[in-house]
């Protein structure tokens, strides 16, 4: 209820909404927040055991409904909890984010002075002004927090209109960050998919076949290779296979984003061989993860006794033991493939694609503030929202495994 009412009185009061106003909303937010996580954690409890009447044993088991009833009440108070650290690691991510920002010795009213002619002291306290510099921090954290959720005017030598939600105008080029961002997300959720898929099935895979092989020269030889590769810094490996297979042998053609509804076969090609690099140099790891927990998983009871009963070895390999093994695998994955959507930086940068991670690159050399500002904050947005999705799918891949 606290919540609702905040978002109507925000949408309400949308166009004459104070800094301070919006300020005031973003902590009753967080509030409202906390106050459900504490009301969800009541509601949700378990009821306290007690001795059961007369022989004392234990109470009855629950009947099948009422279980059920139990488990749908835990998952959702476990989603709602998970929501609210969410919230709260966002928010505190860009309140740090603004204090490093502020608190440092660099002056961004100086850069951009010099970077649009000749710098005067007057021209420089202008920009100041507009830019709102002269402000406190907390004004000017507030005034985004603002344009998160209504439209802003931005003054920046001229007049720029930022529609909601509002990350900002680039000091570099004048553009909203909003619309640059969306415009190079395809890009970066194009070599994410693709490489994750291809470093997660083959990791996997070598991962079970060295299990399967354990203690022969095969095991010995796959675990050695995996070790050598993870070795190698991942941008050196990026800039080799740059200079050889496309600069020098010419056996790919030059990397370049098309979009898939544009040319599916451009796209496929213009993305090959960063979707071969991140795949097979992150494989590596996958391996070792995965090799590490089948060799756990075909020492179990079940496993022995599946093989005792006929079942054949590659089938209790691969469909039983590596059910169980790929659930802690998924939960590396799925941060891991977060971290991917917030920035392929050394794919982008060296194939020369332009995504999230190359335009990150290229804010903070430029100390653009609100480009940097919003790259984190999208980071922070993909990186516990997957972690969140992870979590809730640990017990459907596990049913062993009970959200508490």
């Amino acid at each position: 209820t606290m919540l609702a009412a905040a978002v109507y009185d925000l949408y309400k009061n949308r166009d004459t909404l104070s800094s301070h106003g919006a300020l005031t909303i973003a902590i009753g937010f967080v509030v409202a927040f906390i106050a459900a996580r504490f009301v969800v954690r009541r509601l949700v409890a378990p009821p306290a055991v007690g001795r059961g009447g007369g022989g004392g044993g234990p109470p009855p088991p629950p009947p099948p409904t009422t279980r059920t009833k139990e488990l749908a009440a835990d998952m959702f108070g476990y989603i709602v909890r998970r929501l609210v650290s969410a919230f709260l690691v966002v928010v505190l991510t860009s309140m740090f984010v603004f204090a490093l920002f502020f608190l440092g010795p660099t002056n961004v009213a100086e850069i951009y002075c010099q970077q649009n002619g000749r710098c005067t002291p007057e021209r420089l306290q202008l920009l100041t002004n507009e830019l709102g510099l002269n402000q406190s921090v907390e004004k000017q954290y507030a005034e985004w927090v603002k344009g998160l959720f209504v439209d802003r005017k931005i003054k920046m030598g001229a007049t720029y209109n930022c529609s909601a939600p509002c990350l900002g105008i680039s000091y570099r080029d004048q553009t909203e960050v909003r619309q640059t961002l969306e415009h190079y997300f395809p890009a970066t959720l194009s070599i994410a998919i693709v490489g994750s898929i291809i470093y997660l099935c083959l990791g996997a895979f070598m991962g079970s076949l060295a299990a399967r092989w354990r203690g022969t020269f095969g095991d010995k030889a796959l675990v050695t290779s995996s070790l050598l590769v993870s070795s190698l810094p991942y941008f050196l490996v990026c800039l080799l296979a740059w200079i050889y297979l496309v600069a020098t042998w010419a056996i790919f053609p030059n990397s370049q984003y098309v979009p898939i509804t544009h040319n599916p076969l451009g796209w496929a090609e213009g993305l090959l061989l960063p979707w071969l690099v991140l795949g097979i140099t992150n494989s590596t790891s996958y391996a070792r993860f995965s090799r590490g927990y089948m060799v756990e998983a075909l020492g179990e009871d079940y496993i022995r006794s599946a093989t005792a009963k006929g079942v054949s070895r590659n089938k209790a390999v691969f469909k039983h033991a590596l059910r169980v093994a790929i659930v802690p695998v998924m939960t590396i994955f799925g941060l891991d493939f977060a971290t991917l959507l917030s920035g392929t930086i050394f794919t982008e940068k060296i194939f020369s694609i332009n995504g999230i991670g190359l335009y990150a690159i290229n804010a903070i050399q430029y100390l653009d503030f609100p480009v940097i500002s919003a790259t984190v904050l999208v980071a922070a947005i993909f990186i516990v929202v997957g972690n969140l999705i992870v979590d809730v799918m640990y017990s459907f891949l596990d049913p062993r495994v009970r959200l508490s």
